[in-house]
């Protein structure tokens, strides 16, 4: 039986936004100090993903410098979750898993109200962050 953060992690494309957002708390890259920031999350193969839509991003540098965060989920059930974030530089997973994100976004009934259609693949590819997490210890 699924537990509830399994089931809250359990993201589809039929998700809303609400179900999609999450905090984040990183260590700064310059200063340090812990910063916790609002951002959606984004599951594609059975992993779980962290993006935006194509910019510079504080929270990526800071994961870039400092791997280890917390994931809090806030919707349906509170959890903190310690986690491992990778920057994903590989171009073919890269590629799969923007792939995914855009399907997921431009879906016809989108529940997560995204104006459509969403940015061209090639643009996420150049500009936008991506972060694999793993969570430590699991997600029980």
């Amino acid at each position: 039986m699924k537990t509830e953060i399994e089931r809250a992690l359990a993201i589809t494309p039929a998700s809303s936004a609400w179900e999609r957002t999450i905090d984040i708390t990183t260590t700064g890259a310059r200063t340090g100090r812990r910063r916790r920031i609002e951002v959606w999350f984004y599951r594609a193969d059975g992993r779980i993903y962290l993006s935006t839509t194509p910019a510079k991003r504080g929270w990526y540098a800071n994961i870039v410098k400092n791997p280890a965060f917390t994931f809090h989920l806030k919707h349906g059930v509170r959890a903190d979750l310690a986690a491992i974030g990778t920057p994903v530089r590989d171009a073919g997973e890269r590629e799969a898993v923007f792939t995914s994100i855009i399907a997921d976004l431009n879906q016809p009934a989108n529940p997560a109200g995204i104006p459509q259609p969403v940015r061209p693949l090639a643009e996420w590819l150049a500009g936008s962050p991506l972060v694999r997490v793993d969570f430590v210890g699991g997600t029980e």
